[in-house]
């Protein structure tokens, strides 16, 4: 019986409170739009949050978790140090550093105990040939290694045969963008394809991979899905070796030239002397990582002669500096959706007053014939919870329209999840309660004669 009668109160104040939310549409429509841009920011901005979040495992997937990268850096000519030769410095004794070589490879595998696998890489940026028309592509020289530490799969076909690897066949795996251009409607796999001078023989395909645009600049990563892939020494072999030096200039230095002008010469630049472009090291575990870069760093250096003509990253590192920086980034745009949720409940409460103010003579009668306190409250209550709810229904579609459109126009990646609607939700729900209850309160302590006496 008590649930009956509680039921009915609260339906007939739930009908009262849309009378009058009905009869005042305008204002109404205004104190709910500090509550429907809150919940719009707030689910804006978790989606961004999830997006972020999403891209760093993306991308973490894609550097792999235990990585060391080693890349050559090459002999380029210095404007400066030209400048300071013309007018008349001296220059410093040149060292000679043999490069970046599969030698050092070798050398980290044979000496370091905490790596699992090393995948070197020689990149050559040359084109392929169809029906007579030329089209750029990267060639990469790899390893099996390669595809474990990448994170790539062979989709079709197999991977490289050690036979093929030692006796450097003519043998290629290529990205899936590559075989859509070449072999158009068809499998490319057993196929022939001219790259540069060099017939391959297409033995495997990789796995589409997706790598946004952020992901390749921010981690100098590849689209490795328009790439050829094909065994180091084959490339070495049938390509290019930078350690063959044909009609290289030698560096020059502080030497004497018996005869002639003894004075400092000018250095050569090399150029790009490495015979591997990149090194990629995999360590058994994540808390090794600082420690064996810190030894390949000083083993390579002893190598070079002294010379820093190498980098050492590891990728991990800057995701989770990026991912500090973007968590920041969210919280403070959470903070920004939170004050704007805040104003929607002053806003709420404050017409809430004046509604009192106005309605004041309605109290009065209503205490008088006999309504308590506790009636007044749930009828006050039950505006400002619904003008919340409704706030907060419109505040959710906005904010899913909102990140879908975000992410159209700038390519951020947003995800909406139902947990991030449901929170938005009960916030808006839980701002109606709170910032009602002041003004339900002030309703329900009036004095119902002084009330009905109002003017």
């Amino acid at each position: 019986m008590i649930d009956k009668i509680l039921l009915e109160t609260l339906k007939s104040n739930l009908a009262e409170a849309i009378r009058v939310i009905l009869a005042n549409k305008v204002r109404t429509f205004l104190t709910a739009l500090g509550i429907i841009f809150g919940v719009a920011a707030v689910i804006t901005m978790l989606a961004i949050g999830k997006g972020a979040e999403q891209e760093i495992l993306s991308q973490l997937e894609l550097v792999g978790v235990n990585n060391i990268v080693v890349t050559p850096i090459p002999d380029e000519a210095d404007e400066n140090a030209s400048e300071d030769e013309e007018e008349g410095g001296a220059t410093e004794t040149i060292r000679f550093s043999k490069g970046l070589d599969l030698l050092d490879v070798q050398s980290i595998r044979d000496n370091i105990p905490t790596i699992k696998q090393l995948s070197p890489e020689i990149i050559l940026e040359t084109y392929m040939i169809k029906k007579g028309r030329q089209s750029p592509v990267k060639l990469i020289g790899v390893t099996n290694s390669f595809f474990e530490t990448s994170n790539v799969h062979i989709g079709q076909g197999k991977n490289f045969t050690e036979i093929q690897s030692v006796n450097a066949l003519p043998v290629c795996i290529i990205g899936e963008k590559v075989e859509k251009k070449l072999f158009t409607g068809e499998s490319a796999l057993g196929k022939q394809i001219k790259v540069k001078d060099v017939w391959l023989k297409v033995i495997g395909i990789i796995e589409e991979k997706l790598i946004s645009q952020t992901a390749q600049e921010n981690l100098g990563i590849r689209d490795l899905n328009q790439d050829i892939y094909i065994p180091i020494k084959t490339f070495l072999v049938r390509y290019k070796d930078r350690k063959i030096i044909v009609d290289q200039p030698l560096p020059q230095g502080n030497f004497m030239i018996f005869g002639g002008d003894n004075g400092p010469k000018k250095r050569t630049p090399r150029g790009n002397y490495h015979q591997i472009d990149k090194l990629t090291v995999q360590v058994n575990n994540s808390n090794e990582l600082k420690a064996t870069a810190e030894v390949i760093s000083k083993m390579l250096k002893r190598k070079h002669n002294g010379m820093l003509d190498f980098e050492i990253t590891i990728p991990i590192n800057l995701l989770k500096q990026q991912q500090k920086t973007k968590q920041i980034f969210n919280i403070v745009l959470s903070i920004i959706a939170g004050i704007s949720l805040l104003i929607g409940g002053i806003g709420i409460m404050n017409i809430m007053l004046a509604s009192i103010l106005e309605r004041t003579k309605e109290i009065g009668i209503m205490k008088a014939i006999g309504a308590t306190k506790q009636d007044i409250i749930l009828q006050f209550l039950s505006e400002s919870i619904l003008i919340s709810l409704s706030g907060g229904i419109i505040g959710c579609i906005l904010g899913v329209i909102a990140s879908y459109i975000l992410e159209l126009a700038t390519d951020i990646e947003t995800i909406v999840s139902m947990g991030s609607i449901l929170l938005s939700f009960l916030v808006a729900t839980f701002i109606g309660l709170i910032f009602g209850v002041l003004p339900a309160k002030s309703a329900a302590n009036k004095n119902p004669i002084e009330a009905i006496r109002h003017e």
